[in-house]
């Protein structure tokens, strides 16, 4: 036989062998390639023909499931220990707490400086323009009670003082009648200046909440200066601007509120006891001014507890 043939024949042999390894058990080969193999070798002129047999696909066996290899975890880091917050504890606003401290002297000083800034206020212009004085307030700065109203009358205006005319007379009968003196309190109001009243010779109105909010602030430190033990707000406007929200006097009015941290009692302003004249309308202010005095822990008479009482 020829080199060629033998090449061949190993070529075909190792192949088959290989096919053997993969688990192939059956070859189909076809006859013409069968022929050939058994007829003498080509001359060597002429390429042998290339093996014409057919491999039957190797049965598909499933590759053997090898577990993962099992890897250590990575550390894990602790997690940051979490401390609940140490409990928050109001204090009483800082206001209110740090004349407690002030030499009589300072506070007057204090107090005078108030004065004069507020004195000499311009941050309303229209308010400026109509008015003739700024009404800062009046009474002693160390009362333990305090008043506090709306805003300037006319009266008030020209005097410089508030609660000086009609509504004011009232109110220092109200003041008397609890055993003090209109001297031993501290009166004042939300609005310093009188609200304008453009076209009008006379009357009243109610100052707008952009007055309020830009007034305030002198009634705030007055407060935070005197430290009054109770606060009396006169009327529905002033216990808006103190408690900062609309308020309806006759739901609010003998229901003890707070203003940074000093008791607060709304009641009826003078002006609405002058337009009504019932007794049991005086007898629900005069109500209202029996736990002032009990708060102040003022001495109470029967003559001053059946005050507007009907025998």
């Amino acid at each position: 036989m020829s080199a060629a043939y033998d090449q061949l024949l190993d070529a075909t042999i190792r192949h088959l062998e290989e096919l053997k390894s993969m688990g192939v058990r059956h070859v189909s080969v076809a006859p013409e390639t069968l022929r050939s193999l058994a007829r003498p070798a080509a001359p060597a002129t002429r390429p042998a023909p290339a093996p014409a047999y057919q491999a039957a696909p190797a049965p598909v066996r499933p590759a053997p499931v090898r577990p993962a290899p099992v890897r250590p975890a990575a550390p894990v880091a602790a997690a940051p220990v979490v401390q609940a917050p140490a409990p928050v504890s109001v204090a009483p606003p800082a206001a209110n707490t740090a004349t407690n401290t002030v030499a009589p002297a300072d506070k007057a000083a204090a107090i005078a400086a108030l004065r004069g800034r507020a004195l000499a206020c311009v941050k309303c212009p229209h308010l400026v323009a109509a008015r003739n004085t700024v009404v800062f307030g009046v009474g002693d700065i160390n009362a333990r009670l305090m008043f506090v109203g709306e805003a300037p009358g006319a009266d008030e205006d020209r005097q410089g003082e508030p609660f000086v005319g009609k509504a004011g007379q009232l109110l220092t009968k109200i003041i008397q009648a609890t055993g003090l003196a209109r001297e031993s309190v501290y009166i004042a109001n939300i609005l310093k200046c009188r609200p304008d009243t453009p076209g009008e010779s006379a009357g009243n109105r109610k100052p707008t909440p952009d007055e309020m909010a830009t007034c305030i602030p002198y009634l705030q430190e007055q407060i935070d200066l005197i430290q009054p033990v109770v606060l009396v707000a006169l009327g529905g406007t002033a216990a808006e601007g103190l408690l900062g929200k609309p308020v309806f006097i006759t739901k609010l009015r003998g229901q003890w509120q707070t203003y940074r941290g000093i008791p607060l009692m709304p009641t009826y302003h003078p002006s609405y006891l002058l337009r009504n004249q019932a007794v049991s309308e005086k007898r629900k202010v005069w109500e209202d001014m029996l736990q002032v005095m009990e708060k102040l822990a003022l001495p109470i008479s029967d003559k001053q507890r059946h005050f507007f009482l009907k025998a």
